[in-house]
């Protein structure tokens, strides 16, 4: 009898092995088959498949990647971020490159801030304007025209360079023509995130957002410094150019639910009730605020890296990379903390919190004579910056409505974006008059004395988790 009961358990196991065996092999035959698809067939064929896969095997999508990256299991979001990618490296590349051209045409700090002026000051006429149309139109067609227009411009300053016929006004108008373009890009970039992955990864996807850019942050300026070294300026320039194509190939493959047709007001009354939607939700009007303070009075610091690295810190653009390259890796770390936490919690202390090392960074960096201690400083000053960031970032795109958002995502953008250009052009005009490192210490400090204000008087945002 015993024995009749162990063949019959012996059998059961065997049948229950046999079947685990077949579940395995149909599980790898289907994950096989739905990557030879991915390839072979067009993009939206692959999201069919991919979701096919995903309702026959629940469990399977979640372990297949780590939860700090599972934004990315979204094929449409995963195609969006790494041409995103490839494109903000060549960015970083012209930047550390336009910086020290312009140095090298004028070594001025005041040019510095001028140039810096130029690009950043169509973030404040353009961007609102941008958002109303990101609101009416195809997305994917406005990002494809202003990415096309910004490779243009960024074959326009190689050639320039190259036949070395190029001047710092020359360089004042084509970063004033690709602010304008960047303008027009942020919005849509910004509102259509939330179109390629469900709610429950946004605060995912957008923390993958800040880490691409910023570990482009760190690879662009790296390679920048030494392309420059072999290929000089034109050389980066050029390479910034090519990297467009990563993402208008992007652009051109990604497939999402597009808005349904609804009837708007004039684009001056769109624009009044983004402002209106805004005042009535303090917690993203006080964001916003928040915003507008750090990009005034801390950002513009960027703009000055340059003449720390050539004045104070007596290097050269292997050394510029280097430094800009330490802040990258800081922000791409931030950015693994806010993925790796997957909800950010209590964001009006955090903002706060972060914002204040941000600012002392800052100070910090201004007055030190070691080039290890300032890597140490912007490494502190890229981890708080994108905690700070995105937090704003995050809390701002959760509390605001589909039919709002690109709206709302303009009057972040213009506050983000639009304002560093005002205060790099008070901070280049005020080191004509006193020293550059005491001039970003004061608006720093400013900022830090604001945000605790803020942070004491507004229960908005002590409330804000």
């Amino acid at each position: 009898m015993r024995f009749a009961k162990s063949a019959v358990q012996d059998s059961a196991r065997r049948d229950g092995q046999n079947n685990a065996t077949a579940y395995t092999k149909a599980e790898g035959t289907a994950f096989l088959s739905a990557d030879r698809k991915v390839s072979e067939e067009s993009q939206s064929l692959a999201v069919e498949e991919a979701a096919a896969a995903t309702a026959a095997f629940p469990g399977e999508r979640e372990e297949r990647l780590p939860q700090v990256v599972r934004a990315l299991r979204n094929p449409n979001f995963r195609l969006f971020w790494s041409g995103n990618f490839l494109s903000n490296i060549g960015t970083w590349m012209q930047n550390v490159a336009q910086g020290w051209l312009v140095l090298t045409l004028t070594n001025s700090a005041f040019w510095l801030g001028v140039v810096g002026f130029a690009g950043s000051i169509p973030f404040l006429i353009f961007t609102l304007f941008g958002g109303v149309v990101a609101d009416r139109v195809n997305k994917r067609k406005l990002l494809i025209v202003t990415q096309s227009v910004m490779m243009v411009l960024a074959f326009a300053m190689a050639a320039l360079s190259y036949f070395k016929i190029i001047t710092v006004w020359q360089v004042v108008v084509l970063a004033f023509l690709n602010g304008m373009a960047m303008a027009m890009n942020a919005p849509s970039y910004q509102a259509l995130v939330p179109r390629l992955v469900p709610r429950e990864d946004l605060t995912n996807a957008i923390a993958l957002n800040s880490a691409q850019f910023n570990m482009s942050r760190i690879l662009g300026p790296t390679l920048g410094g030494y392309a420059m070294a072999l290929v000089g300026v034109a050389g980066n320039f050029f390479l910034n150019g090519i990297s467009f194509l990563a993402v208008l190939w992007a652009l051109t493959r990604i497939k999402y639910p597009e808005q349904q047709p609804s009837h708007y007001p004039g684009l001056l009354n769109s624009l009044r009730q983004g402002f209106t939607y805004l005042h009535g939700k303090k917690q993203m009007l006080v964001l916003v605020w928040m915003t507008a303070v750090a990009s005034f009075l801390g950002i513009p610091f960027i703009t000055f890296i340059p003449y720390f690295v050539r004045v104070q810190l007596h290097s050269g653009e292997t050394g510029l990379g280097w430094l800009l390259a330490a802040s990258g890796l800081g922000a791409v770390l931030g950015a693994v903390t806010v993925a790796a936490r997957g909800t950010l919690r209590h964001r009006g202390t955090v903002v706060t919190i972060g914002g204040l090392v941000f600012f002392s960074a800052i100070i910090s960096f201004c007055y030190s004579r070691s080039f290890v201690l300032s890597q140490c400083l912007l490494l502190a000053e890229g981890y708080s910056a994108i905690l700070m960031i995105s937090s704003f970032n995050v809390a701002i795109q959760h509390l605001s409505s589909d039919e709002m958002r690109g709206r709302v995502m303009s009057i972040y953008a213009t506050s983000f974006l639009g304002l560093p250009p005002l205060g790099a052009l008070l901070a280049g005009e005020m080191s004509r008059h006193i020293p550059t490192g005491h001039v970003l210490a004061l608006m720093a400090g400013t900022a830090g004395i604001l945000f605790m204000g803020t942070y004491a008087f507004s229960r908005p945002l002590r409330e804000l988790d």
